[in-house]
């Protein structure tokens, strides 16, 4: 038996940039988004429908990411998600902040 992923209260904040990294590394689906996240994570990052999708609109509103209809290597419809030229230099902003905050939080802690 495999470890039950935990929802994790720190994700709201960081949803839109692991999206996004997922996204820079290839265009996916909503559910292989999920997939990607929760497998690169070893299982620690539970990313819920309910959270998924305001983010993934969020992000198609703000221009950062674009969703087309097309079909999944299952044969099946599905709007498949890619990164924009906007979502990269976002993802880019992100993940300056979320090196900083981490870099400050690691000295607080006396870990770094």
């Amino acid at each position: 038996m495999g470890r039950k992923p935990k929802k994790n209260e720190s994700l709201p904040g960081s949803l839109d940039m692991l999206i996004l990294r997922t996204l820079s590394r290839r265009d996916l689906h909503g559910y292989g988004i999920v997939q990607f996240i929760q497998q690169s994570s070893s299982n620690d990052l539970l990313i819920e429908e309910g959270s998924l999708y305001p983010a993934l609109q969020r992000l198609e509103l703000n221009g950062w990411i674009d969703g087309d209809w097309g079909v999944t290597s299952n044969n099946r419809r599905a709007r498949i998600y890619k990164i924009t030229a906007a979502g990269s230099k976002q993802l880019a902003v992100e993940t300056r902040q979320y090196t900083r905050l981490t870099l400050a939080i690691a000295r607080v802690m006396g870990t770094e």
